[in-house]
């Protein structure tokens, strides 16, 4: 089955709107792109490769470079004491060259096009300070006396070592950040291995193995026991149990008999069956989902617009600090006042590095969003999601969100002159050509009890009211009470039956026939069976439940007090449900809808976050904000409690990441050093550096086990 095609364009994960065909780096940040859509896991990224190369070498190096400064303390100190410092200058000068020039030569690619782009980031100041750090040892090694307060040698102090250190700090850190970033798209790439590779085609009796791509729609196809159902359809003989968990994130198995409904990639447990293509390639739920899914993964979530304004003058802050630090020292500290100017001025350079802020954001939403689809939560965008934890008012359905949403004939009260079957059967004939679910309810008990349909002409339909037409010569006409009052018909007949089917809480469908009254027909929809403790989490949450339906007021109060839902309103067209969401907003709440039919696509979209049900139309899950592949109450407990995990998380990463930063370059800039004598080495300052990022992406990653 061939998935979205967008594999060979790749994107920014902190600014999706840089898109290019091949591998690269950011023109804005200078951030590894990534695929748009996951590789398979088998793939490896060459971008990590080469990063980790690159390390390796510049490590070996580097490691001897180290010892050399740090004299007796470690083996190259016996160097020390051969060599001159002049000598030993060359020495560092060998060893770092490669390191600097060849190891950090991305750096220095990405900070150069920063500039040209004049777009500054994390890789402007790598450069720089890892540049300065190197040319002034350079200059230092090869003309030491252009190098004013020189020790009692008469060479200058050289920091090979620390240039050198910091390239291969920061390519750890991009080892491991592009590691931990692989890790945020595992639930994408999860997704993308659960089709199977093969599906078994059945064509004039027989049946042969093909390659998924090649199920055409209408094929017929086998599903054995512990296959996976190959793409979307409907089962056409047989009966089994199919585990949709990774679809829906519900656990228990779902039966299927002739004519369900079942999705590609799900599993069979039991019994096998013969099942007709109706969605293959890009039109399947699963390619539906992986589209989703990335499409919020590139999105960008409000609270990201801190981090962008801050990032805005950040970098060009902390070249200034930088350059304030080099002439303070170079004024007022002690000898060798150049050397410590620059050694401070590279430590404030290194730290600041703005990646972890950056991150924050973008980390979170992508591991959230995919851990959120494996439990049947399907988040469109990073707003969605951040908007959901404050919400405060949830308006939701009745029918198909509260209820089953699969209504079925409970009573038939015909009047004296007619009998239940007739009736049953001028209404279903009626209702035959009705797309309404209280008339496929009529029609299937119809067919249930044998009761044949007669043709039927003239049919009128009235949204939200009624039909009518011609059956068998007789005039006929079913709906609510409005649209036989507005035909002059005197309901009033009905009195007690009336009174009887609402306390049993069923949507009353009045019957007329050439004019008078002729009937009624009883419909009840069951609520869901997860409703009740649904809706008990949901208001323990905080949540204020509003029900909303179209269906009569008795109908609704039943509902209502099983659920104990105690503000509702019925009898609601498309709509005056948006008015009412429209109204509690102008109130200052933030509201959430969920729904899961045409009517409800108005009140979807007004809402502040649209909740579409899985079970429901394709025009609701285009109005919704999230979508709920399962199909009730639970899943939006579920997405709750994913929208505060995500939100907290992103809060922590900002927090770290503010704090990080607004400790770290005073304290290397040399605040310290008049009180306690510290001063910061640029070696420490890019290993906190290359720390604060991968703090921020392991702490994204807590997502990925958060419990909905």
């Amino acid at each position: 089955m061939p998935l979205p095609t967008l594999r060979s364009e790749y994107t920014c994960p902190m600014h999706p709107n840089v898109v290019q065909p091949g591998a690269g780096s950011c023109r804005v940040c200078g951030m590894s792109l990534e695929p748009r859509v996951m590789p398979v896991p088998k793939q490896q990224n060459s971008e990590l490769r080469d990063m980790t190369k690159r390390y390796w070498i510049s490590f070996i190096l580097t490691v001897p470079l180290l010892a050399i400064a740090m004299g007796d303390m470690w083996p190259g100190g016996a160097l020390r004491r051969t060599l001159s410092a002049g000598r030993l200058a060359w020495l560092e000068l060998v060893l770092a060259t490669p390191v600097v020039l060849w190891g950090g030569w991305p750096f220095f690619e990405r900070g150069l096009a920063s500039i040209i782009n004049r777009s500054t980031n994390m890789f402007t100041l790598i450069a720089m300070g890892t540049g300065v750090a190197y040319l002034y040892s350079l200059i230092a090694t090869v003309s030491p006396g252009s190098i004013p307060s020189a020790d009692m040698s008469g060479s200058p102090p050289v920091y090979f070592e620390a240039a050198a250190a910091i390239v291969t700090l920061v390519l750890l850190g991009q080892v491991l950040e592009l590691r931990a970033r692989g890790r945020t798209g595992a639930a994408m790439r999860a997704l993308l291995d659960l089709s199977p590779k093969t599906a078994r085609i059945v064509r004039d009796g027989n049946e042969e193995d093909i390659p998924l791509e090649r199920v055409k729609l209408g094929d017929q196809l086998r599903v054995r026991p512990g296959e996976k159902v190959p793409v979307d359809g409907v089962v056409l003989e047989g009966a089994s149990s199919v585990d949709e968990s990774m679809i829906s994130g519900e656990s228990m198995p779902a039966e299927k008999s002739v004519g369900s409904r079942v999705v590609g990639a799900t599993v069979n447990r039991s019994g096998s069956f013969l099942m007709r293509a109706e969605h293959v390639g890009n039109e399947t739920l699963l390619a539906q989902i992986v589209r989703l899914v990335n499409q919020a993964q590139r999105s960008r979530a409000p609270i990201q617009r801190l981090a962008d304004h801050v990032a805005a003058w950040f970098v060009p802050a902390v070249v200034a600090v930088a350059a304030l630090s080099f002439v303070a020292w170079c004024l007022f500290g002690p000898q060798p006042r150049i050397a410590y100017g620059v050694v401070n001025a590279v430590a404030v350079l290194i730290i600041a590095c703005p990646c972890a802020l950056g991150l924050a954001t973008p980390m979170a939403i992508m591991v959230s969003t995919g851990r959120g689809a494996h439990a049947g939560v399907l988040i469109r965008n990073a707003e969605a999601l951040e908007a959901l934890e404050r919400v405060d008012t949830l308006v939701v359905d009745k029918t198909g969100t509260l209820t089953e949403g699969k209504p079925s004939v409970e009573s038939v009260v015909p009047l004296s002159d007619i009998s239940d079957v007739e009736l049953v059967c001028l209404v279903a004939s009626l209702e035959q050509k009705s797309e309404h679910p209280l008339g496929a309810a009529i029609v299937a008990a119809a067919k249930a009890n044998q009761i044949p349909l007669r043709e039927t002409s003239t049919f009128q339909s009235r949204t939200g009211l009624g039909v009518s037409g011609k059956v068998g010569g007789k005039m006929v006409l079913a709906g609510n009470e409005k649209f036989v009052n507005e035909l002059e018909m005197r309901t009033a007949l009905f009195g007690r039956q009336i009174d009887e089917l609402h306390r049993k809480g069923q949507t009353i469908v009045f019957v007329g026939v050439d004019g008078r009254p002729a009937g009624l027909i009883g419909i009840v929809d069951p609520i869901k069976e997860s409703a009740p403790q649904a809706v008990s989490e949901l208001k323990a949450s905080g949540l204020h439940i509003f029900m909303l339906t179209g269906d009569n007021r008795s109908a609704a109060e039943a509902v209502s007090r099983k659920l104990a839902i105690e503000d509702f309103e019925a009898q609601l067209p498309p709509d005056k449900k948006a008015q009412v969401v429209k109204q509690l907003q102008s109130q200052g709440r933030v509201v959430a809808v969920a729904g899961d039919g045409i009517n409800d696509a108005p009140a979807l979209a007004q809402a502040d976050v649209g909740i579409a049900m899985g079970t429901g139309t394709d025009l609701a899950m285009e109005s919704g904000s999230i979508t709920l592949l399962h199909g009730d109450l639970t899943g939006i407990v579920r997405a709750r409690k994913l929208s505060r995990a995500t939100m907290r998380i992103i809060r922590e990463n900002l927090f770290f990441a503010f704090f990080y930063n607004l400790m770290g370059v005073p304290i290397a800039a040399g605040l310290l050093y008049p009180l306690f004598g510290w001063l910061l080495s640029p070696i420490l300052a890019a290993a906190a550096m290359s720390f604060s990022s991968i703090s921020v992406i392991a702490n994204s990653l807590r997502l990925r086990r958060v419990k909905l």
